[in-house]
């Protein structure tokens, strides 16, 4: 009961912080400005939401665009991690300790924000939703010793008696390996889908069609833009919902990635810490 009640406080100071932003966020400027931060507004509005979502709004288009980008590219990314690690987890991959010595190099050294430019530039990405994809596409190398690891703790009996009943290795990991894999799997599809949605790097520097703008991309804009017009109005009794925008702006951005974290929780844990040790 004591663990309960513990775990319960622990839950409640978490979820407060949530219940601040949710509830500012339908606060006016002047409730905002004269008492701060509140579980309960005195003076309660829609502006900043209005803002957000009116018919002419590009906030659904943007968070189209985000979602999009944020799919496809989690989709391919994690499979190629799968794969690099199903084949550096086989001891029969030659030169496996030289080419995973080839990835953890990437993770120390870059080559520069130029180079990347250029060749972005030469493969085409510019203005077009592939330059929000395929730039980060690239699997992170922490990502996938994560799952080299874990792969390297499935006993090797099983790849065995799937070669001995003439299974390529294709099908082994697909049909063999995937299925024991799904908590680190789940666990890098986190840490993929949260890089692409929050990623907005990409649109400053490869878009320029605000019609592609992803959602990170656009509010920032959006809150530049209300941010000018505060300091253009200052002294006037008229108040843009600024501070009340921002919490706005928090509600809206992390819905997906509380919807999609319920979904991968059982497996998140056991993927971390199985992928960190084994190996």
């Amino acid at each position: 009961m004591i663990i309960l009640v513990i775990v319960g406080m622990i839950a409640v100071l978490c979820l407060a912080p949530m219940v601040m932003v949710l509830m500012t966020s339908f606060a006016t400027e002047r409730d905002i400005t004269m008492h701060g931060y509140t579980f309960w507004p005195r003076e309660w509005s829609m502006e900043a939401y209005n803002r957000l979502l009116n018919p002419v709004s590009r906030v659904p288009g943007s968070y189209w665009i985000s979602i999009r980008a944020t799919v496809i590219g989690t989709f391919f990314a994690v499979l190629m991690s799968y794969g690099a690690g199903y084949a550096l987890a086989c001891p029969q991959c030659r030169y496996r300790n030289g080419i995973a010595l080839y990835f953890f190099i990437t993770m120390i050294f870059s080559a520069g924000l130029v180079p990347w430019y250029m060749i972005n530039r030469l493969l085409g990405l510019r203005d077009n939703i592939w330059a929000l994809i395929i730039p980060s596409l690239m699997f992170s190398p922490f990502n996938m010793y994560l799952v080299r690891n874990f792969l390297r703790g499935i006993p090797e009996s099983l790849r065995e008696s799937g070669l001995m009943d003439g299974a390529g290795d294709a099908r082994i990991a697909f049909q063999i390996y995937l299925p024991l894999a799904l908590p680190v799997l789940a666990t890098v599809t986190l840490f993929y889908a949260i890089a692409y949605w929050n990623n907005y790097f990409n649109a400053v520097m490869l878009v320029d069609d605000v019609n592609l703008y992803p959602l990170q991309m656009l509010l920032f804009n959006i809150q530049s833009e209300l941010q000018m017009i505060t300091n253009m109005m200052a002294g006037m009794s008229i108040t843009p919902p600024k501070e009340s925008f921002k919490m706005a702006t928090s509600i809206i951005t992390i819905g997906p990635i509380v919807l999609v974290y319920p979904l991968l929780q059982r497996y998140f844990i056991k993927g971390m810490v199985v992928g960190a040790v084994k190996g």
